[in-house]
């Protein structure tokens, strides 16, 4: 066989997976049982199974055999990488209905982890039985413990640097004196006959470890578009909480405003302490978070909101305005997640950037690099395409 038959048979095969048995050609084997799991999930018509045979017109459906349904998540964990599983257990949530099967514990032990399957299930919180409850958190605490190995190391480096950075004084005592960057603030200043630098200017180590110096409040919208950011500014919350240079708040708000901030030492308490979906009034958490604010130079205020107010609009540009003008860095952002541009409120976007506060979309990969430049009172570093 050549090898363009052999590209020309594989795609032919690829071809038959994701059209179904319309396409023609049998299938064996291995391919047979994917195109079964395939089938069950975006089969067209109703009925059908996991377990069904392959052929015949697509029908979707997985039944109501909470079973038959734990034995389809173990097979696409066999046939398909992880980020694909993920993928089709979301499209199985939404397609097929089966958030109320995740109120089971057999069926949590059998899915794959993620981000969006922990936003489901803190929806879900509510309605979750005793015997779920425990399984559920043990399915958001690893999420949240790989998130926080992936994020919490960069966060914290690029944060130290970023508060050392704004914590250096112009007037240091002797062995604070940060020879290094003294000597190159002053090279202008050499004299070549005595082989000298003269520090006209001497520069600090700052003593940010010793007492706080800034303060971080982090007003979180917990309606039900924002879910994965709900966890994103969880883990990030509770890493910041753990920096001694700085005093971080928490606040989470739909119609109501809670301060979680005294659970921030576990993250999984913070988001079991969240309450999905409901409406929104942003002026509401911004007054709360206003009326905590004690140094506002030193405080940086971050709303994570797609911005749909529910609440008195003007009210809420007012508040924004006033922590601006008091010295408070304000930053919007309208999503924290990895899931591409998000829908938001652009009349509220603009409004707010017309006040010098621009909304834009986050990766936690750029969170760090967002908050560095906000504790140091320069640019945002606004990804592109920005509002």
């Amino acid at each position: 066989m050549t090898i363009e038959t052999t590209a020309d048979a594989e795609r032919l095969r690829r071809w038959r997976l994701v059209l179904g048995a319309d396409t023609g050609g049998a299938l064996s084997g291995t391919d047979a049982a994917m195109d079964r799991t395939l089938e069950a999930l975006y089969g067209g018509g109703g009925g059908g199974g996991a377990d069904g045979e392959a052929g015949g017109p697509r029908r979707g459906g997985l039944g109501g055999s909470a079973p038959r349904v734990a034995r389809w998540l173990g097979d696409i964990r066999t046939y398909f990488p992880a980020s694909v599983v993920q993928v089709m257990q979301r499209d199985a949530i939404d397609r097929l209905g089966l958030s109320a099967l995740l109120l089971e514990p057999e069926m949590l032990e059998a899915v794959e982890a993620d981000v969006h399957l922990v936003g489901t299930l803190l929806s879900l919180n509510k309605a979750m039985p005793e015997a779920t409850k425990e399984t559920a958190r043990a399915v958001v605490r690893k999420v949240v413990a790989d998130l926080e190995s992936r994020l919490s190391g960069r966060t914290r480096a690029t944060l130290t640097g970023a508060l050392d950075r704004s914590a250096r004084t112009a007037r240091p005592r002797h062995r604070d004196i940060d020879w290094d960057r003294t000597i190159r603030a002053n090279l202008k200043n050499y004299l070549p006959t005595h082989r000298t630098v003269v520090p006209e200017r001497l520069i600090g180590h700052g003593r940010a470890a010793q007492a706080v110096r800034k303060e971080v409040i982090l007003c979180i919208d917990q309606s039900g578009s924002m879910a994965a950011s709900v966890v994103y500014a969880s883990v990030f919350g509770a890493v910041l909480a753990s920096m001694r240079a700085l005093d971080t708040r928490l606040v989470v708000f739909d119609t109501a405003v809670v301060d979680l901030t005294d659970q921030l030492a576990d993250p999984v308490d913070v988001l079991f302490g969240t309450q999905l979906g409901g409406g929104t009034d942003i002026n509401r958490a911004l007054a709360y978070c206003q009326s905590r604010i004690t140094r506002p130079a030193e405080t940086v205020v971050v709303l994570i909101s797609d911005l749909y107010e529910g609440g008195i609009r003007d009210e809420m540009l007012k508040r924004v305005a006033a922590m601006r003008s008091s010295g408070v860095r304000f930053v919007t952002l309208l999503a924290l997640s990895d899931e591409g541009a998000p829908a938001y409120d652009r009349d509220h976007a603009a409004a707010l950037a017309a006040l010098g506060a621009p909304a834009f979309a986050c990766t936690p990969d750029l969170f760090p690099e967002v908050m560095a430049a906000a504790l140091e009172k320069r640019p945002l570093p606004i990804p592109d395409p920005a509002v």
